[in-house]
């Protein structure tokens, strides 16, 4: 990135509950106050210290639930005092800040929509100019890496530090059995463009589904994420909103006792043989771009010929025979003939744009 952004690594954030990794737990929303005070109580037996909880609720259309507003703050700062746990919420504009800090909310995070509107996040990142209170953001609603780090940039520029970012997957089309996609290689883009910014994994809205959670969650922690953040609620299936997502906390503790946590350079550990293995990673990608490189050559020679003869770029019985040929080659070294397909096809679009400026070419 042009400018280095001073944020600061969750280790200095200062928080007690700055755990490994670190666990936001509660409700998607507020319902009742014996509903947040007991989700509390039993989180806090399982050793979770950060309480969430969705107060106002920006859904996609009218007439459905939307929180129950200022009046769940109360009984966030009830359950902070029954249970001395650290209480979050969302924030998606300046009314919500002044009330959520007014409370002592002591973390907030900022929704997928919000983040899609650099004026809504400029307008909050004034609202806290200045402040030491931890701000997580979630990512925008569709896959624009930009527009993320541009509202990460807002509330930098407005001086905060402990700024973290909320991994909830993207809108998508297509049909998959997830909520919203993960599209893993985004997250991971912003950790490389951002090195020292906590990522707290969503789950819940990734999957949709409550048996999807502890696969999600094992993914996020095998790729280094700091945290997660999981919807939990004493009885799910009656939940307001998004019941299918949220889980008991003891079902939480199950999940999190499951987990396999790894680290990138275990104690006592020689990290020689994975650099010798990632070496010889790096020359077979040589040896690729070798490949492709000669690959391309051919397909020029290819273009010049067909100009030549008045040919047409696009042949299509002979790309028919090219994909049926590199499945069977997957199938029978046992690589995914979908992954091969796409590598293929993304190859072709690529021989068919070089072709084609050769074509139009004087």
């Amino acid at each position: 990135m042009d400018n280095q952004l001073n944020i600061s690594k969750l280790s200095n954030w200062g928080l007690d509950a700055c755990t490994e990794p670190l666990i936001i737990a509660g409700p998607c929303s507020a319902e009742t106050e014996d509903q947040v005070i007991d989700s509390a109580i039993k989180l806090k037996e399982f050793g979770i210290k950060i309480l969430r909880a969705g107060i106002w609720k920006p859904r996609t259309r009218p007439n459905s639930f939307e929180g129950v507003g200022s009046i769940g703050l109360e009984w966030l700062k009830a359950a902070k005092k029954e249970t001395g746990m650290l209480i979050s919420t969302e924030v998606a504009n300046v009314k919500h800040v002044y009330e959520a800090l007014k409370a002592g909310v002591d973390i907030l995070w900022i929704g997928a929509r919000t983040t899609a509107n650099p004026f809504a996040i400029q307008e909050i990142a004034d609202a806290l100019k200045g402040l030491n209170i931890p701000v997580l953001v979630k990512n925008p609603v569709n896959p624009d890496l930009e527009l993320w780090i541009g509202a990460i940039e807002r509330l930098s520029n407005a001086g905060l530090t402990k700024i973290g970012a909320i991994h909830r997957g993207f809108s998508t089309f297509e049909k998959s059995i997830y909520r919203n996609t993960p599209q893993w290689q985004i997250p991971i883009e912003l950790k490389t463009m951002i090195p020292d910014i906590p990522i707290i994994c969503d789950p819940s809205h990734i999957g949709g589904k409550r048996e999807l959670l502890k696969d999600l969650s094992q993914k996020a922690i095998d790729l280094s994420f700091d945290g997660l953040m999981i919807e939990v609620h004493p009885n799910p299936d009656a939940a307001w909103s998004d019941s299918q997502q949220q889980v008991t906390p003891a079902e939480l503790n199950k999940l999190l006792t499951r987990l396999i946590l790894r680290k990138v350079k275990p104690l006592g550990i020689s990290l020689d043989t994975l650099e010798d293995l990632r070496f010889k990673i790096d020359k077979c990608d040589d040896e690729i771009i070798r490949q492709l490189e000669r690959r391309m050559e051919i397909v020029i020679s290819i273009g010049k010929y067909k100009k030549e003869n008045k040919m047409t770029i696009l042949q299509a019985n002979r790309w028919d025979s090219i994909v049926k040929k590199t499945i069977e080659k997957a199938n029978q070294i046992d690589l995914n003939p979908d992954f091969i397909s796409k590598i293929f096809k993304t190859i072709h679009q690529e021989s068919i744009h070089k072709q084609t400026i050769i074509m139009n070419s004087e």
